[in-house]
């Protein structure tokens, strides 16, 4: 019997700071994973700046390309298609891989594939081992909170979606105040395990019969708090901020997932996105999923860590996908910064 052909991916990623290229084989193994970070140039402004991120983009795109195809001991010629995130992001910086991918398809010819960046982070999960379908995954990015239901690998709705701040943009806010450096997360999560939470901050939404988030409130809760212990010249323990903020965030993200799982008894459940890196949502997560009955216990993925950032082997494995199912793009594929899941109705009938 004649064995399949393996179908190997080049695929880009820059919706924001990160420049990234892989090579993904079959949609599971990473033969080259390559990401440029640009987190130094950033912290002095305590944010991305879009016009610097382009930049970076613009020097590292071509030397990372060659990159990943040489650590993947490949050639243009064992490539059977380029995929490029195209949205959401910055729109300046997703033209960059955008305009790489389809410069690099018009002159070898490849088939060019077009990807949702969250559906990406979300296929990470895809990179550690088999997703069985439905699934449902949680995803925490910078930019999004979604909980997203997954009827196969190529279709999907979103359930519960951001109100308003993000987890991630919270995180970031609220890192600020504390001044801790770009990006936040890490640092906050690692004070939290250090400090209690005393200060009991509002969990949003935690009792609300939709699946839907804010952290708006409790962005302002925290805020509030600093600024009037700043005036009365009272210090407060940023170990304890640290614990009370993140036990806020998590209880509602685990809550509302619980509650999900239990609604939608997926076959799977992922966690993805740069925030699935968080290790006291991870911790908590599992936790209460292990108290659920036997019988409506999803299989949990927890991508690794370095899958959880931006990263082009989760595009590579979500292009797979479509790939399968002949979903390709041609060279009219635009940046599209407010891209939403699902992917339109006419990619997916």
């Amino acid at each position: 019997m004649k064995s399949k052909k393996d179908v190997r991916i080049l695929a880009y990623e820059s919706s924001c700071d990160e420049t990234s290229t892989s090579v993904v084989k079959n949609g599971r193994e990473v033969e080259s994973l390559i990401v440029a970070t640009q987190i130094k140039s950033h912290q002095r402004f305590g944010g991305v700046v879009p016009e610097v991120a382009s930049r970076h983009h613009i020097e590292v795109i071509s030397q990372i390309t060659k990159e990943a195809l040489a650590k993947a001991n490949a050639t243009w010629q064992d490539i059977d298609a380029i995929a490029v995130t195209y949205g959401p992001g910055l729109v300046g910086a997703l033209l960059i891989g955008v305009s790489a991918a389809k410069a690099a398809s018009m002159a070898t010819g490849i088939p060019l594939i077009g990807v949702d960046h969250i559906m990406g982070h979300i296929m990470a999960a895809q990179l550690e081992t088999e997703i069985e379908y439905p699934a449902l995954a949680l995803q925490v990015s910078g930019g999004h909170t979604e909980i997203v239901l997954l009827k196969d690998p190529t279709h999907f709705e979103i359930v519960g979606d951001t109100r308003d701040d993000a987890a991630g943009e919270a995180y970031d806010k609220i890192g600020r105040v504390l001044g801790v450096q770009y990006p936040a997360g890490k640092t906050i999560d690692e004070w939290a395990h250090q400090g209690q939470d005393t200060f009991n901050f509002p969990r949003a939404m935690i009792d609300d019969s939709s699946y839907d988030f804010s952290f708006s409130g409790l962005k302002s809760a925290f805020i509030n708090t600093c600024h009037h212990a700043d005036q009365i010249h009272q210090e407060l323990n940023k170990y304890d901020l640290a614990a009370s903020f993140q036990a806020a965030v998590v209880d509602v993200l685990v809550t509302k997932t619980i509650r999900a799982i239990k609604q939608y008894q997926p076959k799977t459940f992922i966690l993805g996105g740069g925030v699935a890196a968080n290790l006291g949502l991870r911790k908590q997560m599992q936790t209460e999923i292990t108290k659920l009955p036997d019988s409506m216990q999803p299989k949990v993925i927890l991508p690794a860590l370095k899958l959880c950032g931006d990263n082009a082997a989760m595009i590579g494995a979500a292009a797979y996908n479509l790939y399968n199912e002949g979903k390709f793009a041609d060279l009219t594929l635009n940046a599209d910064p407010s891209l939403e899941l699902p992917y339109a109705d006419s990619m997916l009938e």
